[in-house]
């Protein structure tokens, strides 16, 4: 961090505190604000930490404004169109792009933990067959730490090296262990001379009877849905796998309760929303309506909302959207469904509202939600596990990020304070004169 000044708060009467100004490699400057409560008594006030950076990363950055979306350095874009998935996780948690050699050690690595032991195997048996597939996932997630005592000293860097390969590799198989319980058909287990994405739609839509057929389109078009969602800096569940990291806790549990963030209609869920905002307009008329929709939207007395448009971040179009509208149409053209009505009726939505300046005022454009549901209907995902996908591809962006907290030698537990309005001290009276 540079030195950039100090900013000085005047506070009481006359009293002054200077705080360092930080500055990073690119990005808004930082007020150093750790000697506050000691010199003033006084803590800052920031519900959803919308002003506040908890920590120092070198990992994803993200210019809201511009719509700019970089993992370690390297615009989203780029990496989506000339990577692949495990290209992006080496990237992530090593700080650069591998080459020829490391990418075959690196995937070779993660095809030989795939399996996953049969006992966990057995544990999805413990579940309803109705349960939500994200509850099974918490579930099973956690328990992974139960398997593998080996490796759960958080301060070795080999241990924590042989977690990340464990759980990046046993997600693909995990999530499809739990489609595939959750409609009753047998597990199938990994293949190792698949690649990564091939390997995880064989386990979720291959059967044991016949053999399955990998389309090289809709693989690559499931390996761009992780690789836009791999990572995303200090949001909710990310920082919630960090707060639980923060307090020593082993890795399969701070995963697990990034997954139990993630679960969140606010968060992971909102690509199921945008999906069924899209199908409840196409049962009232489709295209035809999409005006009279929007009407809707702009009424405040109405209750409709405009799902996958606006972000908590972006204040353009998010870079990811782009990138997801061109995967939406590859995968309907090789499916041979050109005139896909929901498709048409996102584009013909998209098209009303980035003309209409009550949208454009307010900064709302098309989210990566917006047309990620489309995609993942098309390839056959139910919409019960859009979030587990999205954990499956948010994980190693978790791990990344956990890791890098583990090695950072100014975090500590986290403990956020707060702005206190309850009850004064009071004597608790007798049960007699209570009214």
């Amino acid at each position: 961090m540079d030195n950039k000044g100090k900013a000085v708060l005047s506070y009481g009467d006359g009293k002054t505190l200077e705080m360092p100004v930080y500055g990073g490699t690119i990005g808004p400057d930082v007020i150093d604000i750790r000697a506050l409560y000691g010199k003033t008594g006084m803590f800052t006030y920031d519900p959803g930490f919308l002003s506040t950076a908890s920590c120092a990363s070198k990992i994803t950055y993200i210019d809201g404004d511009a719509g700019v979306l970089l993992y370690r350095g390297y615009p989203i874009e780029q990496l989506a169109t000339h990577c692949d998935f495990l290209e992006v996780c080496y990237l992530l948690l090593n700080g650069e792009l591998p080459n020829a050699e490391q990418k075959k050690s690196f995937d070779w690595t993660v095809a030989r933990h795939t399996m996953v032991h049969e006992q966990l195997a057995r544990l999805f048996q413990g579940f309803r067959r109705d349960s939500h597939p994200m509850a099974v996932m918490v579930g099973v997630v956690g328990a992974l730490s139960a398997f593998y005592h080996d490796s759960l000293d958080i301060a070795n860097p080999s241990h924590r090296e042989i977690s990340a390969f464990r759980l990046i590799a046993k997600l693909p198989t995990i999530v499809a262990m739990a489609y595939k319980y959750s409609i009753g058909q047998p597990f199938m287990y990994p293949k190792n001379n698949l690649d990564y994405s091939s390997n995880f739609m064989r386990m979720m839509f291959g059967v044991p009877a016949e053999e399955y057929e990998v389309n090289p389109v809709l693989v690559r078009a499931l390996d761009r849905i992780l690789i836009l969602h791999a990572d995303h800096e200090q949001n909710a569940s990310t920082s919630t796998v960090r707060l639980a990291g923060s307090s020593g806790a082993n890795p399969f549990a701070c995963i697990a309760s990034g997954i139990a963030c993630l679960w969140g209609p606010a968060h992971g869920g909102a690509n199921e929303a945008a999906l069924q905002m899209l199908l409840d307009l196409q049962k009232e008329g489709g295209v035809e309506k999409v005006s009279e929709f929007v009407k809707k939207v702009k009424d405040k007395n109405s209750g409709v909302k405009l799902m996958g448009f606006g972000h908590r971040v972006y204040k353009n179009y998010d870079p990811r959207a782009k990138l997801m509208q061109e995967t939406c149409r590859e995968v309907l053209d090789e499916l041979g469904l050109h005139n896909d009505p929901l498709f048409k009726l996102a584009m013909a939505l998209e098209k009303v509202a980035l003309e209409d300046e009550y949208f454009v005022s307010r900064k709302l454009y098309p989210n990566v939600d917006f047309y990620s549901g489309i995609v993942q209907r098309a390839l056959g995902i139910p919409v019960s596990m859009f979030t587990c996908i999205f954990s499956l591809a948010r994980t190693v962006g978790w791990i990344a990020q956990w890791n890098e907290m583990i090695s950072d030698p100014e975090q500590k537990i986290g403990r956020p304070r707060q702005l206190y309005n309850g009850a004064v001290k009071r004597d608790v009276p007798p049960m007699a004169t209570r009214g």
